[in-house]
């Protein structure tokens, strides 16, 4: 933070937060009442008029009090003075004595608890009551609010916020964490008023933001304010703090806030922090303050309380000449890491990848053997939303490897004949091939052919030998439509367990309504991998377990599925995988069509295993899975 961050907010809990008392002087006579002696044989009890003390200290509403030594519009004034720098802070009183202090005084001993930031202040004060009248009077003196304080010191709180905790990736290494940053805007304290606006107006073309919006609120700040322009990392700040230090008024400020390593990485599932709006202030419950920084969205926003800490409190005496003195203090308290399973190179190279990609796209990489969310990018044409987590797209023919599970559940196997025909009608409605389809591959063909060919004729003609829900319950068994919490916002996948006729068609080529996102596709195809359901997972210490699928996974089946996604590599559609470096590659194409033009625009997708990574890549609009996801599939693997 900046150095002078702690004088600034002091300052500001000196004058602009007076909540804890209210100056209420109407109210006098029904808050502290002189008892009554008259016709007594001694002086009146003194309790009763303790107890009213502490209530109008707590309250606040002083009215007409029966002081002695001031008026009862003194007091409260004077109250209101020494308390003003308590900001939001509450007071509780009790009384805990009232003993006899000599003739005709008697000591009230009061407890006072103040809530200072969440955090508890205790202390003892002493008010002295004098019998005047036959009436018991408080007199004045500022040591009633606390014991050290003298005529005209006031108390003062000020926070010292708390060290942000980390948001970590896969190695223990801070992915998320304090880096240098400028705060860059006009400092209207450096240049007469009548120049501000063209100061902002030349600041804005420099740090390319809206000037009309600049210029309007430098002109409606206060006289001695800093307007913000743009806060920039270290790397974008430099090519322009020349241009900015030849405007008068423009300052670059130094300082550090919560970023990732680069702007774009994992930014839709990281999420931004900044200052607190309003409304987060007003949820807050008296934990977040004015000028406080908090996470606005993604995990810094969901995971704000664990980061942020708690912030330090201290309560000073300020005297009216000399240095103010401590008496209370609480030391910050760092806010707690939140660990994720990202890899930050493989995440990096997934970003890389989708660089130039200019419709919404995804690469999400998932771990079979742990079931990890190793990578989860979403491309620049996302525009800010996790299209890799949240996207909800036809799988297309990516869903070909739940199909085939459900026909190996119902006897088929890999040799067993399909028949691959130009066309297929099911319910009046005509389904056919994609353009390309291979015509060599017509007619009876094995299923491993029809899959690694990806022919929609072959599985859809199979459609009365599945149900819609034997197809639902295959997608469940390889990790779709489950409702696992993987310590972020994500969508699964959903396949419904009922459908009419030419939807149940569609479905087994996944489209109809069956919708999936790139995580969905990348956890099915490591449930392939790892022979067994796998619950993905982003957070540590989410309980990401998902309930156990009607009919799990067997390995004897991930067998066959691996054979079937080895076949699409080595005779089918991803025949170009074959020359990726490392351990063997299994795959599945996927095109899926989708809105009302003529043709159809189409979704393009591939999911591949590799050793123990799982991928999915996707892009909205594309040519078609083999063409346009996997050349950024092959470009993934092979880095």
């Amino acid at each position: 933070m900046r150095p002078d961050d702690t004088d600034v907010k002091r300052g500001a809990m000196d004058h602009n937060h007076r909540r804890g008392f209210t100056t209420g002087v109407a109210a006098a006579a029904a808050v502290i009442m002189a008892a009554s002696a008259a016709g007594c044989s001694g002086p009146p009890d003194a309790d009763p008029v303790a107890q009213r003390l502490a209530a109008a200290l707590q309250s606040g509403e002083w009215g007409d009090a029966p002081w002695t030594g001031a008026t009862g519009e003194e007091v409260a004034a004077a109250v209101e003075e020494i308390t003003s720098g308590m900001g939001e802070s509450s007071l509780s009183v009790e009384v805990s004595d009232v003993r006899d202090a000599g003739d005709d005084q008697r000591a009230a001993e009061l407890q006072l608890a103040w809530d200072v930031g969440g955090e508890t202040w205790e202390y003892t004060s002493t008010a002295a009551l004098v019998l005047v009248d036959d009436a018991w009077q408080v007199e004045w003196d500022p040591a009633i609010i606390h014991p050290d304080l003298v005529p005209d010191a006031r108390l003062a709180a000020s926070r010292q916020p708390a060290e942000r905790g980390d948001i970590l990736g896969a190695d223990g290494a801070a992915i998320v964490t304090e880096r240098p940053v400028y705060r860059v805007g006009i400092d209207k304290t450096r240049i007469p008023a009548a120049e501000v606006e063209s100061a902002a107006r030349k600041l804005a073309a420099v740090v390319d933001v809206d000037a009309d919006g600049l210029a309007d609120r430098a002109e409606a700040a206060g006289p001695e304010a800093f307007v913000e322009a743009i806060t920039l990392r270290e790397a974008d700040a430099v090519p322009v703090l020349s241009a900015v230090d030849e405007i008068d008024g423009a300052v670059a400020l130094e300082d550090t806030l919560a970023l990732a390593p680069t702007r774009e990485f994992a930014r839709p599932i990281l999420g931004t922090v900044g200052e607190a709006t309003a409304e987060i202030i007003e949820e807050s419950d008296g934990a977040v303050e004015p000028g406080d920084i908090v996470g606005l969205s993604g995990l810094q926003q969901q995971y704000e309380e664990q980061l942020r800490g708690t912030p330090g409190i201290t309560v000073e005496i300020v005297p009216p000449e000399g240095e103010p003195t401590t008496v209370y203090e609480t030391e910050p308290q760092p806010g707690a890491d939140v660990s994720t399973t990202l890899d930050p190179d493989l995440q990096t190279r997934a970003e890389q990848v989708l660089a130039d990609v200019g419709p919404p796209s995804a690469i999400t990489v998932v771990q079979p053997s742990t079931g990890a969310v190793l990578a989860a990018a979403s491309g620049p044409g996302s525009d800010g939303y996790s299209t890799a987590t949240l996207g909800q797209y036809a799988p297309g023919s990516t869903f070909k490897i739940v199909t085939s599970l459900a026909l190996l559940r119902a006897g088929l196997t890999a040799d067993t004949s399909v028949n691959c025909t130009p066309t297929v009608t099911v319910d009046g409605r005509s389904f056919e091939n994609y353009d390309d389809y291979p015509s060599s591959s017509l007619g009876e063909i094995p299923l491993r052919t029809a899959v690694a060919e990806s022919c929609n004729t072959a599985l859809i003609d199979q459609h009365d030998t599945v149900s819609q829900a034997q197809l639902a319950q295959a997608a469940e068994a390889l990790g779709i439509g489950t409702q696992a919490d993987i310590g972020a916002p994500a969508f699964l996948g959903d396949v419904p367990a009922e459908a009419g006729a030419t939807a149940h068609a569609a479905s087994m080529i996944g489209q109809g309504e069956v919708l999936a996102s790139p995580l969905a596709m990348a956890t099915m195809a490591a449930s392939v991998a790892a022979g067994s359901t796998v619950v993905p997972k982003l957070v540590d210490g989410a309980e990401p377990a998902a309930a156990t699928p009607q009919a799990p996974l067997t390995s004897a089946e991930a067998d066959v599925l691996r054979e079937l996604m080895y076949a699409v590599v080595s005779e089918g559609s991803a025949t170009f995988l074959g020359d990726v470096p490392g351990e063997r590659v299994g795959a599945k194409t996927g095109t899926a069509e989708y809105g009302s033009e003529d043709p159809p625009r189409t979704h393009a997708w591939m999911v591949a295993i590799q050793g123990d990574l799982a991928v999915a890549v996707f892009v909205e609009d594309g040519e078609s899975g083999s063409r346009t996801a996997g050349p950024l599939l092959s470009e993934f693997l092979s880095q």
